[in-house]
């Protein structure tokens, strides 16, 4: 059950229930996210969340879904042993999950359809003063694609509960969609923004919104690939900002005949050594291989928590070690986990797809 094989299967089944499209073109309010910007990844959390999947028509087969669930479960519970972990979820669902979840997980009453929190889930802008506020990016289930009539709302009902504002960013995405290092540069693959499938809005346009939503002044953008999985091609299943100036990016041993995906790769791979960040540094690519045997997920979508790094292993001894070397060399003092999460990999996310910190304040 691949996430490229959902492409085909959930496209017109999602389309047909009506879950809406935002439009991504109301009025924006450039001065709602004054002062705000969005931390580095790698700055200290108050606390991760983490989706519960439940939807069967996401995941058609009950073993599926179950085995699903245990892999969240054990994200979840190494994480916690770090930091704290609310997982969101509809209050029926609590009894079955608690049965995989570490005790020390807390379980917020938020109905979710599937498990892609870093997409669906709240995205937390901080303050120079220590406010929060969180962003909403209206996701549409990747373009409609799928099922998300829960989902559309997590981050809307997160605010909710938390008594923060809730700023609507004026363009249709993911979370997933974009990085940032902290200090005023985001990067992107136009093809998961720059879409009608989100929005009809142009490239400026969804640039400029992005920018000033997530606190930033420059954006680099590489093409990516349309319409060959879910995602459109998120930029963080291929390249990370593992610290401002540096980025971590997966890379094939060449690009390989007839396959877009390398040739994308090594595409992203040129811009980026090509540009500065907003402080004019020249970006420092370190480059994580990619195992011989094609691997279902990717070591460059880690998670990165307080005191840990947690990272897919994809089944190949030496380039396993390998990222965790290049890992525990990006993230000095941090311990470096890798868990097998190849039943993420099937659905085409892996850790960072699954999770979404809140910064400390």
């Amino acid at each position: 059950m691949h996430r490229r094989r959902l492409l085909g299967s959930l496209a017109a089944g999602a389309a047909a229930t009506g879950f809406g499209l935002p439009s991504g073109s109301r009025a924006f309010d450039m001065t709602e996210f004054d002062g705000f910007r969005m931390p580095e990844e790698a700055d200290p959390h108050e606390r991760t969340f983490m989706q519960w999947p439940v939807n069967l028509a996401v995941y058609e087969e009950r073993q599926f879904l179950n085995d699903t669930q245990w892999v969240i479960a054990e994200i979840a519970n190494t994480i916690v042993e770090f930091e704290p972990v609310v997982m969101l979820m509809a209050s029926e669902h609590e009894a079955a999950a608690r049965r995989k979840l570490s005790q020390t997980v807390e379980i917020w009453p938020v109905p979710t359809d599937d498990l892609w929190a870093r997409d669906s889930g709240p995205i937390f802008v901080k303050s120079d003063a220590g406010a929060l506020a969180i962003v909403n990016v209206n996701f549409n289930g990747w373009g409609n694609r799928v099922p998300h009539g829960r989902d559309a709302l997590v981050s809307a009902e997160v605010a909710r509960r938390m008594g923060l504002p809730l700023l609507d960013s004026g363009v249709v995405g993911e979370g997933g969609g974009v990085e940032t290092d902290g200090q005023g540069t985001l990067m992107a693959h136009e093809s998961s923004w720059v879409n009608t499938n989100r929005s009809p809005l142009s490239r400026d346009v969804i640039e400029e919104r992005l920018l000033t939503a997530l606190g930033a002044e420059k954006m680099i953008w590489a093409p990516g690939l349309k319409g060959l999985d879910v995602t459109d091609a998120h930029i963080d299943g291929l390249a990370r900002f593992a610290a401002p100036g540096t980025v971590l990016i997966q890379l094939p041993e060449r690009i390989w005949p007839g396959d877009p995906w390398s040739a994308s790769a090594y595409e992203t791979y040129e811009i980026l050594a090509s540009s500065t960040d907003a402080r004019g540094r020249r970006l420092d690519l370190v480059v994580v291989p990619e195992p011989d045997e094609g691997a279902p997920s990717a070591y460059a979508n880690y998670y990165v928590f307080n005191g840990g790094v947690l990272v897919s292993a994809l089944g190949d001894p030496e380039t396993d070690a390998e990222a965790a070397e290049i890992l525990g060399r990006l993230y000095p003092g941090r311990e470096v986990i890798m868990l097998n999460t190849d039943v993420l990999g099937e659905l085409g996310g892996g850790i960072h797809c699954a999770t979404q910190q809140q910064p400390a304040t």
